[in-house]
């Protein structure tokens, strides 16, 4: 949200400055910010925030019977992997899904990628991530 009035400041400035700085006779008490109406201007930051995360690949929170059945599964491979933080085995496992959309050809870069993800406190092995791997896509990433 915050990322979203930056850039909408940003391109307002950008606009006075450049009329500020023209050579058609404008003075910068007569110079008004562009109207923006392109759809991020005109989008709720939220709806933003879902377009970009869309088409990064990652998808929407999941809902509650899905979120239990993706929780039960890592738990499943090591109760380590969620300990007691849903909230964030849900956010990596969305993320998962977006490196999935970024590298659909390269299994070996999505099992490494998700070891890295899920690994805090605790390590996880390459078979581990494989494993987290299967329950993200299972549970969380689009079909397609």
């Amino acid at each position: 949200m915050k990322r979203t009035a930056i850039a909408l400041t940003t391109l307002a400035l950008a606009g006075v400055l450049a009329a500020c700085g023209s050579s058609d006779g404008v003075k910068v008490e007569d110079a008004k910010p562009p109207v923006l109406s392109t759809p991020a201007a005109t989008a709720s930051p939220d709806k933003v925030i879902q377009d970009v995360e869309r088409d990064r690949g990652i998808p929407p929170k999941p809902d509650a019977a899905t979120r239990a059945k993706y929780i039960r599964a890592l738990e499943a491979i090591s109760p380590a992997i969620v300990n007691g933080k849903e909230d964030r085995a849900v956010s990596r496992g969305r993320d998962t899904c977006g490196t999935v959309h970024s590298f659909p050809k390269d299994h070996a870069k999505q099992v490494d990628m998700t070891r890295q993800r899920f690994s805090g406190a605790k390590e996880f092995t390459a078979a581990q991530a494989e494993q987290i791997l299967a329950a993200v896509r299972t549970h969380l990433c689009p079909k397609k």
